[in-house]
């Protein structure tokens, strides 16, 4: 019942939101998963949230994994290196699995402003945060993976196309991260190491239930002021996505490409914690009568 026991991961950014439950997810699927962050007990990051890495990495043991902790600025070549440079001496070279879901993002966006009225300070912050950490991880994680011939590269971005998404600081560090992973399969081909993108709906996190003031239990009642609440996801499913790819013997078709839960939970067939399959997709096209495409 374990299908990823013996295998090794490194979740980055897996404080809280989709990296949380991606790492619990890999835990509970037996994998050894380092959880890094910036936010530990005592010493959270700037963004003065109260989960921490070490939380997320006793989780992980509690459901059958092996959690190990280490706190990590992405954004600073040295960490990410010493980071690997850890997994290497320890799992004597063994990285199975690299998720990269860095952020940090929520306090920098300034919908509804233009980009040449917004914060260039907060837009490259959002640009550094959001996609210059992904980058310096990938560097120094995956030469592990080529040297054992496989491997698995997960990049967490926000939407599985091309559609503007609202704010051209945030449209950039998201489609970048698309980008990213299909020039990765690029350089990859032959190696035996794939590297794929893939986006949560809209996802009920610990920050987005505070954001409405409600709780994972009555979230429902946040519905009445935002309508599209009702096909959010927890961060449960997003990890149950991972765990499927990472099983998946025929993933090397899915590398250089971006990917969904809507999509992928039809096509493996597994379920969030209440045990429903939310589509936003479907459920957009259903509420607006419009094209997904056509937003």
């Amino acid at each position: 019942m374990q299908p990823l026991k013996g295998k090794v991961a490194v979740v980055a950014g897996a404080t809280r939101g989709a990296g949380r439950g991606i790492a619990l997810a890999l835990g509970a699927a037996g994998a050894t998963v380092y959880c890094t962050g910036r936010s530990t007990r005592g010493n959270p990051s700037d963004l003065q949230r109260s989960e921490t890495i070490e939380e997320t990495a006793e989780g992980v043991t509690a459901r059958g994994g092996l959690g190990i902790a280490v706190r990590v600025d992405h954004s600073q070549p040295a960490q990410a290196e010493a980071l690997f440079e850890q997994v290497r001496r320890e799992q004597q070279g063994q990285l199975d699995i690299l998720v990269n879901d860095v952020w940090g993002g929520e306090s920098l966006m300034e919908f509804g402003k233009p980009f040449w009225e917004a914060s260039v300070e907060k837009g490259l912050q959002m640009i550094e945060r959001g996609v210059f950490t992904h980058l310096i991880t990938s560097r120094y994680g995956v030469p592990l993976m080529v040297a054992r011939g496989s491997g698995l590269i997960i990049e967490i971005t926000d939407g599985d196309d091309w559609v503007y998404r609202g704010n051209l600081f945030y449209d950039l560090a998201k489609v970048a991260i698309i980008r990213l992973a299909a020039n990765m399969h690029r350089e990859l081909e032959g190696s035996g190491v794939s590297a794929l993108a893939l986006t949560p709906g809209f996802l009920r996190s610990e920050q987005m239930l505070d954001h409405f003031g409600v709780t994972a239990a009555n979230w429902r009642d946040a519905i009445a002021k935002e309508p599209f609440f009702e096909a959010s996801e927890t961060p449960h499913y997003i990890g149950q996505a991972v765990v499927a790819l990472a099983t998946d013997a025929t993933i090397k078709a899915k590398s250089g490409q971006a990917w969904a839960t809507w999509t992928l939970s039809e096509e493996y067939g597994f379920h969030d914690v209440d045990g429903s399959q939310p589509h936003f997709v479907r459920f957009y096209e259903q509420k607006t009568g419009k094209s997904w495409s056509d937003r």
